[in-house]
């Protein structure tokens, strides 16, 4: 008589037993090509959305071409089925940056005519400026192109600039660097950093009196 046989017995005569495994849930991440379909299907609408928002095709395309690159960059390994999700609150998180920069640009620009005369060398005049919370994006088309205009100029007037000052200007004003993370870009002291933005601003706001440009 045959003992009872303990333990599991496999399946196939001759052949060690196989454990069976559960099925992998997890969700199966991206391909490139799922990523690339992904955002070519959704860049036109994007770009719509953009412009509804911002009333400006470049910046659209900018804020539209950031998004994508963000979602490449960062989350390409996601599943694909996230990528709406993702896209969007990205592309959210883009319009929103290009509204705060606009009103930081538009609130020191607004200030450059009273900061030629006099002033310390020494101080940053980005320290003490205040961006106001609904900030002074113009409503109207109108008020929209005359600030266009004279943005367009202040940045004719910093190409003219001397190379430290316009790099000093650039990261605080444009890029949005403190003092800390400016004076280690150009690899100079903090000190430095406020006297070429100081002497930056000075120079652009004597060049936009000169023109009769009032803000």
């Amino acid at each position: 008589m045959l003992g009872a046989i303990s333990g599991p017995v496999s399946p196939v005569p001759g052949r060690p037993f196989a454990t069976m495994r559960a099925p992998d849930r997890r969700p199966q991440l991206a391909t490139q090509k799922e990523l690339s379909d992904f955002l070519a299907q959704v860049e036109r609408r994007a770009f719509k959305q953009a412009v509804f928002a911002v009333h400006d095709d470049a910046a659209a395309l900018d804020i539209v071409q950031d998004a994508m690159l963000k979602l490449a960059e960062k989350y390409s390994a996601r599943p694909h089925t996230e990528f709406p999700m993702l896209f969007q609150r990205i592309l959210q998180n883009a319009i929103r940056d290009h509204f705060r920069r606009q009103k930081v640009r538009t609130t020191w620009s607004t200030q450059l005519s009273n900061l030629g005369a006099g002033g310390d060398d020494e101080s940053d005049p980005l320290d003490t400026l205040d961006v106001e919370d609904d900030g002074n994006v113009p409503d109207s088309p109108a008020a929209r192109f005359e600030q266009a205009e004279v943005m367009a100029f202040i940045e004719d007037a910093v190409k003219a600039l001397p190379d430290r000052q316009r790099e000093a200007f650039l990261l605080r004003y444009w890029e949005e660097l403190d003092v800390s993370e400016t004076a280690k870009v150009m690899g100079c002291s903090e000190g430095s950093v406020k006297t070429h933005c100081s002497r930056a601003t000075h120079a652009l706001a004597k060049v936009l009196r000169a023109k009769g440009i009032t803000l």
